[in-house]
């Protein structure tokens, strides 16, 4: 493996024959013909511009002319000159991620046995050029230019080379387009598998196939294991061309190519079945890499007589695949232990297949898929093999088995995607299951609920809350009619629907909900099942909500322990549990102590699962709010801005995490002092989350009340007034008078009346919140001590003067108790010229 960067390696002189990091190269063709011209075209397109695309001639639609094969022998012959030189196979979103994941402890991110970087550290190392300022990402079969350049280092000092098929790249990276072989190049390679071959033959057959680079090797390759004669080879190609031209399969130009491999395979059916068999389940498979791996695992039911039998024995594997590549129909790369077929190859096999094969074949490649799954998608461990078996999940179109072990690796492909963060790729797969088994099984069927289950909740994390709670309450309906209120399966889609109440703003009627299914788990799992757990963690958000912060922290503790007893503390689950802790901890005014863990859940939650993954960006998010709280006002200002761009950058806008930052940044501009861009932005969340949630959501309220402080800061108190009074007679009718959200808009309110000239008012109204926060807190909670600063200056405006310095005196030492001296807040309320201003910080939903 090579060797992590050292820290001074960017600008330095090369020294090195080969690249620190060298990732992924497909093996080198050691039959690499002619092409010289193409490849210095290559190197001075490199040496030009950042990106350039190797694109085929536009009558090659379907490949084969060599655009992988040219960019693996430039990689070869250029490896002197880069000092990171990545392959990525680029078909799916999903892989890139993975592969630069990859990559990210070879270039010196996030180095552990068990850990990995994130693709936004990795692009933001390449883009900076540290630690490796020269280095080559290759995108191999990048199909969607909308999908890929997200992945781009943009701006770095190095250099992106695409593969593509697609013409669209021409618009935006520079191309190199890639035709078939010039007649000699045909011949030369025809040649130097098959000496004998006269230059007339050769001729003959470069004629045949097109010159078309792919075909004219798989023909050498044929020639040189049979050593058939070339008029015997071409009457073959014409009567299987013919046998094509007879169909219907829409090959256009590319019938001679295909019927080149129809010779070989033929050979190979006949020669070795088992071979053959194993490259007909592979054409079901994505034309990616495909483990070994794969194919070591029985699959749970017979495939075909001769392949179940050199699944069973290693030797008789290993020789089948060996077979495989002397015909040149599918290469093996002993780097990664893998085998690549290429799409052609893969159409040559499918349509030779009747339907009866076909059907045979693809349950076959199911079956193995479905052998592979580890059948534990919330493991990060796991993660790696969920991702390599994704692309082929997909192309081999596993929805549509009808065995119920491949039906649950596509739901534990739905979890993974989920919890990798991939929003996208998870809701095309979690859709297309759905809607295929509601039509195949009936909306009723356990795995269409199963799936129905985490659709619901993966809608929910994207912000599509009305579709999201019409199929939880569909879901709920349909356990209730086929298995009883008390099923298990009941109970979890009961969660599901507290979790619409929660969007809804009913927070009480959420809490009631939470509370059922965590009690229904407890009789029917126990106190330490991990399903218990996971309703326990559930509760503890609706009880946040509610602002029973007490009860929520005794019960997040008590649920990490139980998950850190299972999992360990690396884990998704006890991560998530970890941050909820911290939140109550920091709710309950232990600012320091909760900016503490907090940093530390940000390093292990960054290590384990990258900083690009929905867990860890909700963690960073929520940072800003601990750092600011803590009173470190400019790290924080940095972090929220941070935590804004990254989510906005993988989710957009209108994701509730993005949303959430942009509220967070609106309060942090505030605080720095950036009084009009806090109203701008404030402005533009608050009319968002009134969209998303309604006016009087509690979260919309929330946003209103933190813009009305700006409003107040800027001169317009009668402004702050106003929306405080609606959002104060609002959070009481929902939350109720004693609820934290509601005592903040009194002590806020209070500050509006003191602004617009009225002490009496904020007098009344601060002694009642004052008394009420005594109860819900304590003496010493940061808000009740808020309340008491602003108090002092009522009663010293009022003229009680004596009443107003002692209370002043207590509350300052109090607050430098609490805080610390150096915090700003503590500094503030040393003087009689600033009241203080409380925020909302809206807790997850």
């Amino acid at each position: 493996m090579p060797q992590q960067a050292p820290a001074n390696t960017a600008g330095t002189e090369r020294t090195r024959n080969t690249p620190t990091v060298w990732g992924n190269i497909p093996p080198r063709n050691p039959n690499f013909t002619g092409r010289k011209e193409l490849l210095e075209a290559l190197h001075q397109r490199l040496l030009q511009e950042k990106t350039t695309a190797v694109l085929p001639h536009a009558l090659h639609g379907m490949g084969g002319v060599g655009k992988s094969l040219l960019a693996v022998e430039y990689l070869y012959r250029r490896m002197s000159e880069y000092d990171v030189v990545w392959w990525i196979s680029a078909e799916r979103t999903a892989q890139i991620s993975l592969s630069l994941v990859e990559l990210a402890p070879r270039i010196g991110i996030a180095a552990g046995s068990d850990a990995s970087s994130t693709v936004a550290a990795v692009l933001e190392a390449l883009r900076i050029g540290q630690p490796y300022a020269n280095w080559l990402l290759v995108f191999d079969n990048a199909e969607s230019p909308e999908a890929v350049r997200q992945f781009f280092p943009a701006g770095g000092p190095g250099n992106i080379l695409i593969t593509s098929r697609n013409p669209q790249w021409a618009s935006i990276a520079r191309p190199l387009e890639v035709d078939v072989f010039l007649r000699e190049e045909s011949k030369q390679l025809l040649r130097l598998r098959g000496p004998e071959i006269s230059d007339e033959d050769a001729d003959r057959l470069a004629q045949a196939l097109g010159d078309l680079p792919l075909a004219i090797e798989q023909a050498a390759a044929w020639h040189a294991e049979t050593g058939m004669l070339v008029d015997e080879y071409l009457r073959l190609l014409t009567e299987k061309r013919v046998d094509l031209l007879r169909g219907t399969a829409p090959l256009d130009n590319q019938h001679p190519v295909i019927a080149a491999w129809n010779i070989s395979l033929d050979q190979l059916e006949t020669k070795n079945p088992a071979a053959y068999q194993l490259l007909q389940v592979c054409s079901f498979y994505a034309p990616e890499p495909i483990a070994r791996s794969l194919f070591a695992r029985m699959p749970r039911g017979s495939i075909a007589p001769e392949l179940d039998l050199a699944l069973e024995d290693p030797i008789r594997l290993g020789q089948v695949i060996r077979e495989i590549g002397r015909y040149s129909l599918a290469r093996f790369n002993h780097r990664n232990n893998s085998l690549q077929m290429h799409r052609l190859v893969q159409a040559a096999l499918l349509y030779r297949m009747t339907e009866e094969d076909r059907s045979t074949m693809r349950r076959g490649a199911h079956l193995l898929l479905a052998a592979s799954d580890p059948n534990d998608p919330d493991n990060v461990l796991r993660w790696d093999r969920y991702g390599s078996l994704y692309p082929h999940v997909l192309v081999s179109d596993a929805t549509q088995s009808d065995e119920g072990w491949v039906r649950n690796l596509v739901v534990n492909e739905v979890i993974y995607l989920l919890r990798w963060g991939d929003y996208q790729s998870c809701l095309e797969l979690a859709r297309t299951a759905h809607e295929t088994w509601s039509q195949k099984l009936g909306q009723d069927h356990p795995q269409t609920l199963q799936v129905a289950r985490w659709l619901g909740f993966l809608l929910f994390s994207l912000g599509r809350y009305r579709e999201a709670a019409e199929l939880n309450s569909a879901v709920l309906d349909a356990y209730r009619r086929t298995i009883g209120p008390d099923a298990q399966d009941t109970t979890d889609a009961l969660g599901n629907v507290a979790i619409d109440h929660r969007v809804s703003g009913a927070f009480s009627e959420a809490l009631a909900l939470s509370e059922s299914v965590h009690q229904q788990y407890l009789r029917l799992l126990g106190p330490d099942d991990p399903e218990t757990l996971r309703a326990a963690h559930n509760l503890g958000v609706s009880l946040r909500l509610v602002g029973d912060f007490t009860r929520a922290r005794d019960l997040d503790q008590q649920t990490w322990n139980g998950y850190t007893e299972i999992y360990g503390q690396d884990h998704v689950a006890s991560l998530r549990t970890w941050l909820s802790h911290i939140l109550n901890t920091r709710e309950l005014g232990e600012y320091g102590v909760a900016l503490t863990f907090h940093r530390e859940l940000v390093e292990r939650s960054t290590s384990l699962l990258g900083s690009n993954n929905p867990l860890s960006l909700s963690c960073f998010r929520h940072l800003a709010v601990a750092l600011r709280k803590a009173g470190e006002h400019r790290e924080a200002m940095e972090t929220a801005e941070q935590a804004r761009t990254d989510l906005i950058h993988r989710y957009g806008t209108g994701n509730p995490e993005s949303m959430a930052a942009t509220l967070e940044l609106s309060v942090h501009l505030r605080h720095s002092g950036d009084l009009p861009e806090a109203l701008r932005l404030g402005t533009d969340i608050c009319e968002q989350y009134e969209k998303t949630y309604g006016k009087r959501h509690p979260h919309a309220l929330s946003a209103a009340l933190n813009l009305a402080i700006t409003y107040r800061l800027l001169g317009n108190a009668a402004a702050s007034q106003y929306i405080n009074s609606l959002v104060l007679e609002e959070f009481t009718a929902t939350l109720g008078e004693t609820h934290p959200s509601t005592l903040v808009c009194r002590t806020n309110l209070a500050s509006d009346h003191y602004a617009l000239g009225d002490p009496a008012t904020a007098l009344e109204l601060d002694t009642e919140t004052l008394r009420r926060s005594r109860e819900v807190f304590d003496n010493d909670h940061p808000s009740t001590l808020a309340c008491a600063a602003n108090l002092a200056m009522d009663l010293r405006a009022l003229g009680h003067t004596d009443e107003a310095a002692t209370l002043h005196t207590d509350t300052h030492e109090r607050l430098s108790r609490k805080l610390g001296s150096s915090h700003p807040a503590v500094a503030q309320a040393a003087d009689w010229e600033h009241r203080a201003d409380c925020d909302i910080d809206p807790m997850p939903l």
